[in-house]
């Protein structure tokens, strides 16, 4: 059985003792992982499961007949067992897989035994795999991906909620959120920190924008991944902002010109291909454009003109001579002002027609 992060607390408030025999959590976003791993230990040893084993798999050397055995010993005082096993390359081998499988048909049989197992961030390989399969067929599975950008806002306001705090109604209060999430965008771990530091900070109650402003220290991290989703967007300000943030944090300025070139050159060889009499579909999947980013190629490309995409793929080469120490007469010598006017001109030509940002 899936669950969703955000319902695993309902579940285990509604097991009423009765817990699943095995839960798997997999997923990046450490908070999260950790959050709902407590909720799991704590409902255990509330409901009698009171001594604890833990299992790193680490190397291919694991030894899978210590953990089978684990989990069918009796506890040597009498007590129920809860058994942590903790994978961090996601990927238990062959003998780990067959193991696994084996422990699910074990855990599902006896109820002396509550099994969590946490995962790294699985792909589609993995995730249809047998073993993750059986782990997810015997109990409860939870994914605890990323909070991303357009969800932060709700997802502080949540967290703030929580602890008795809220901001102003209406746009005033949109507007705060809006500046909360800018600060700690890509961080979730600070950003919970910062919502505790405000409950530590200021009594239950509304929060100003001044107060907030204060108090919440500029934590965002970024990536250049997400930077493609934003210029792709049309998000101007939020493009300026991640770049300032790369070089902040010490990115390879080769890397974020390869994020932009990648969707420039991909822009452009669709749009060639449409014009080519090609449908959209095949264009898409002939250029490996899936997931979020196909949806924004799809927006997008209707509306670029291929003789605007031809100069911005001249003007990424022209970025590439630059960040590889050539010159321009028409552009800035410094890279990272030349990465900030090419992603511009992108996210121009990305912009939703009647956005005014």
């Amino acid at each position: 059985m899936q669950l969703r992060h955000d319902q695993l607390a309902n579940h285990l408030s509604k097991s009423g003792g009765a817990l699943k025999p095995l839960y798997t959590l997999h997923g990046d976003e450490a908070l999260l992982v950790q959050e709902a791993g407590d909720a799991i230990r704590a409902a255990a040893k509330a409901a009698g499961y009171t001594e604890r084993q833990v299992h790193t798999v680490s190397g291919a050397y694991f030894d899978w007949s210590s953990l089978l055995g684990a989990a069918s010993e009796m506890s040597l005082f009498g007590d129920r067992q809860f058994i942590d096993i903790r994978i961090p390359s996601g990927k238990p081998g062959k003998e780990g897989s067959q193991a696994l499988q084996q422990y699910c048909e074990t855990a599902a049989g006896n109820d002396g035994v509550i099994t969590l197992v946490t995962l790294p961030r699985l792909d589609k390989t993995q995730l249809s795999s047998a073993w993750f399969t059986a782990l997810d067929g015997v109990g409860v599975s939870v994914r605890c991906d990323p909070i991303e950008r357009q969800q932060l806002p709700l997802w502080i306001a949540q967290r703030l909620a929580a602890q008795g705090q809220q901001v102003e109604p209406g746009e005033a209060g949109q507007r705060t959120l809006a500046f909360f999430a800018d600060r700690v965008e890509g961080n979730l771990l600070a950003a919970h920190q910062e919502i505790v530091k405000l409950g530590l900070l200021h009594p239950p109650g509304t929060l100003t924008i001044e107060q907030i402003e204060e108090a919440v220290v500029d934590v965002a991290r970024f990536n250049v991944f997400k930077l493609s989703e934003a210029v792709l967007s049309g998000q101007i300000e939020r493009t300026l902002r991640m770049i300032d943030g790369l070089q902040a944090e010490g990115e390879a300025a080769v890397l974020v010109h390869w994020a932009l070139a990648e969707d420039i050159l991909g822009l452009y060889r669709a749009r060639t291909a449409l014009d080519g009499g090609k449908p959209l579909p095949m264009v898409l999947r002939e250029q490996r454009v899936w997931g979020p980013r196909e949806r924004l190629f799809e927006r997008i490309l209707p509306q670029a003109k291929a003789p605007a995409l031809a100069r911005l793929v001249a003007n990424a080469s022209t970025v590439d001579g630059i960040i590889k120490g050539l010159r321009h007469p028409q552009w800035p010598d410094d890279a990272w002002e030349a990465l900030r006017r090419l992603a511009l001109q992108l996210a121009q030509t990305a912009k939703p027609a009647g956005a005014t940002r």
